[in-house]
């Protein structure tokens, strides 16, 4: 890691400004709500493209949080700088989903062991095959263990890192991805994970389920708040 290249072209933050675990919501709003209502002592290190940034305490260990944006490419830019300019280790995302299997309800936790993918983002490393981009079962352990003590109703298993999220009602070709076991479709985790890969970094999506496109169910502003609110404290204590 050379600090000639810090700041970035995306990350405004000088060495030091980041701490080695950061929290990774889409929404840079919703890092501002995070670093407001669950840290302590509280800077902010990154306004550039208004994608907002911050690092402060949670129970006296430093955690950071910054806003990714949607889909592979954007979150494929943000935890490259973090990992192989800002020393990142632990990248956790946190965000929504959609359920596609039955057993996975509105406002059930998921934790994203695995994660397929429509998206090329990960050919692009030019590997000879089909990588599997899997999670930390490090950070996947304390996550688990975490919504246990909280009573919290949770699934891990394999999602889906989709490029659309307004997909085209066209007919249903082969074997669906809910036959496959996929748990619930998102837009990063596949990225996140194979990023992770590459520059030795843990990573770990836990994702609150918002829709279910198995029953049509989807939570209100509210409850998203809500289970929101229960999904980083689980995250929070994998610092």
């Amino acid at each position: 890691m050379s600090n000639h290249s810090i700041p970035t072209p995306h990350i405004g933050a000088l060495p030091g400004q980041i701490a080695e675990t950061i929290l990774l919501p889409g929404d840079p709003l919703r890092a501002q709500f995070i670093a407001r209502n669950f840290l302590d002592g509280v800077t902010q290190f990154n306004a550039t493209r208004n994608m907002l940034g911050f690092t402060g305490t949670y129970h006296g260990k430093p955690v950071s949080v910054m806003g990714t944006g949607m889909g592979c490419p954007s979150i494929g830019i943000y935890s490259h700088e973090l990992i192989h300019f800002y020393g990142c280790k632990n990248l956790i995302r946190v965000g929504t989903a959609g359920a596609m299997r039955p057993e996975v309800k509105v406002r059930d936790l998921v934790f994203a062991m695995g994660a397929c993918t429509t998206s090329n983002y990960v050919r692009q490393f030019r590997l000879p095959g089909d990588y599997s981009c899997i999670c930390s079962y490090d950070l996947l352990a304390k996550a688990v263990k975490a919504a246990e003590e909280r009573g919290l109703p949770y699934h891990v298993g394999n999602v889906l890192s989709s490029d659309m999220f307004y997909n085209p009602q066209l007919p249903q070709v082969g074997t669906g991805w809910d036959q496959m076991g996929v748990l619930a479709v998102e837009m990063e985790s596949a990225a996140l994970y194979s990023n992770a890969a590459y520059g030795g970094a843990n990573a770990l999506c836990i994702l609150t389920v918002s829709d279910s496109s198995v029953t049509g169910e989807a939570t209100t502003a509210e409850e998203r708040q809500n289970t929101f609110t229960s999904m980083m404290e689980v995250a929070l204590e994998l610092a």
